[in-house]
């Protein structure tokens, strides 16, 4: 999530704003949504835990001029997805009588969702780094930094299509502990790497090493040639790798020496092309 125009006019300045908001003295001002979709409600209420958590849902709604049905609405939803959490309000922190009110803020999740400067930062250490070493350096950085990823994964010597697919799985497994959100599954006579997200795709448009490095990590720890169909970082869905399932069968003639392909179920899930 990446926090642009809100839609928000702070009151800052007016000198009516007292007697028309009817604000005590040394009162915060009121931020006044201005017809807005539903994100960009949501975005401020983001905001808003981000900059003053923990808040309670009475001040959001007094801070965005939101309802108190419409504050629970934006709340559920990020609570329910991970992204905030409730908790009471300290003792010293309660005004009045009755039970301690509730106060929001965002979870690590949350803040990871939010929008930073990482990848600027990337870009910008790896063109110095291009600067400095050339393209070697880059090449020698991209292969590092997934031979860090696949750590404690053996190499295939005389890979089997059970013993390909299971590799696969562990490498898929092995990237999403690293972000990827990667996964496999069996598309005719071979097996696909799918990874649904790349974290360092905005740095990978301008430093394609960075994938290659991946492709070739796959083709040594599988023990055999792999293809890549498709790259978050040129605009796909997700980063697809396609990997066949073929064991060479001994030849009874001079005429039937060609590989055999075995057949393989294909799984329900689908993300990124197959390999037709």
């Amino acid at each position: 999530m990446e926090f642009r125009h809100t839609c928000v006019v702070k009151t800052v300045g007016l000198r009516n704003a007292k007697a028309e908001t009817g604000r005590q003295d040394g009162a915060r001002p009121v931020v006044a949504p201005a017809p807005a979709g539903e994100g960009h409600t949501r975005e401020a209420v983001v905001k808003l835990l981000l900059e003053e958590g923990p808040i309670t849902a009475t001040a959001i709604g007094t801070r965005l001029g939101l309802s108190p049905a419409g504050v629970r609405r934006h709340l559920d939803a990020l609570i329910e997805s991970g992204e905030a959490r409730a908790a009471r309000s300290a003792p010293w922190q309660q005004k009045g009588r009755g039970r301690p009110a509730k106060q929001f803020q965002l979870t690590a999740t949350g803040r990871g969702k939010l929008g930073h400067a990482y990848d600027d930062l990337a870009g910008a250490a790896m063109r110095q780094l291009r600067e400095i070493g050339g393209d070697k350096a880059i090449v020698d950085f991209a292969r590092k930094r997934v031979a860090t990823i696949v750590t404690g994964i053996g190499r295939l010597d005389r890979p089997a299509p059970e013993q390909v697919t299971d590799k696969a799985e562990e490498i898929a497994e092995a990237f999403t502990d690293a972000g990827f959100a990667a996964s496999t599954r069996k598309v005719g006579a071979g097996v696909q790497i799918c990874q649904h997200h790349c974290p360092v795709s905005h740095v990978a448009e301008e430093f394609p090493e960075l994938c290659a490095a991946e492709l070739e990590a796959f083709r040594e720890l599988l023990g055999t040639h792999v293809q890549r169909l498709a790259t978050i970082a040129n605009g796909d869905c997700a980063c697809t790798t396609h990997v066949p399932l073929i064991l060479t069968v001994p030849p009874k003639s001079k005429t039937a020496q060609n590989p055999v392909a075995q057949p393989a179920t294909t799984s329900t899930h689908d993300s990124g092309r197959s390999a037709e």
